[in-house]
């Protein structure tokens, strides 16, 4: 089954297959469900086509998924980038955004990039 571009698996339970989605999580899955009327245990093999079609059009009509909500994310950070906003230039700098302390703790933002005292030391040669 496709929805929004995406393949769901087949063997999972309809609320956690619904979150496979970029832009859905297990909460907005069960909320969707809930409006549908289809219970969260029921796998998506499950489902009949009626249903089913129910939840493509839900899905694509009411909410920003896939393709769609990541070119809306990109936007914004290149809006915030041309304004040259603090995020923005955090952005470019490719430091962490929200506040989070920089002197350590941020190898996952800036790569495993180790600034101490030997770590770009050459060799000295050998006398």
């Amino acid at each position: 089954m496709r929805i929004a571009g995406t393949e769901i698996p087949v063997n999972k339970r309809l609320e956690y297959a619904l979150a496979s989605i970029y832009g859905i999580g297990v909460s907005l899955s069960q909320k969707i469900l809930t409006k549908q009327g289809i219970p969260f245990d029921k796998t998506v093999k499950d489902l009949s086509e009626q249903q089913i079609n129910g939840l493509r059009t839900a899905i694509e009509k009411e909410y920003a998924v896939e393709g769609e909500l990541k070119r809306s994310i990109a936007q914004n950070l290149k809006r915030l980038k041309d304004i040259q906003c603090y995020r923005g230039i955090r952005h470019i700098k490719k430091l962490p955004v929200r506040g989070q302390r920089t002197k350590t703790n941020n190898r996952t933002r800036r790569g495993n990039v180790r600034i101490t005292m030997g770590s770009g030391r050459k060799k000295a040669e050998k006398k």
